[in-house]
């Protein structure tokens, strides 16, 4: 798994790549729920991340958890078919802002 991170006004994007398995979490885990917390808006773009496991939907829940005990903006994008999948057929989608595109993620984050 890759992560990067770079700045598009006041949006903090994080794009992930590879696969958020129980190998890969903690390093996503020592990320992302503290950017969250200090971040007011935050996107995670998950464009090239082809599998996540149980142990990758739990650090992401982490990170929306403290989005919304902080009142800060939290949306993914760019989920492949089989891992947008995964979170409907869990319910996840219910607890996300999941947009389709960065272009779309970047106008949910503005307001």
């Amino acid at each position: 798994m890759n992560i990067t991170e770079s700045r598009e006004g006041e949006v903090l994007v994080v794009a992930v790549s590879g696969r958020i398995d129980s190998t890969t979490s903690k390093q996503l885990e020592d990320l992302l729920p503290e950017r969250v917390q200090v971040t007011p808006r935050v996107l995670l773009d998950m464009s090239d991340v082809q599998y996540v496991s149980s142990a990758g939907l739990r650090v992401l829940l982490k990170a929306a958890k403290t989005a919304r005990s902080t009142g800060h903006g939290f949306v993914l994008t760019g989920l492949l078919p089989q891992v947008h999948e995964v979170f409907q057929v869990i319910g996840f989608d219910a607890l996300f802002r999941i947009v389709a595109d960065r272009g779309e993620a970047m106008g949910a984050l503005a307001g």
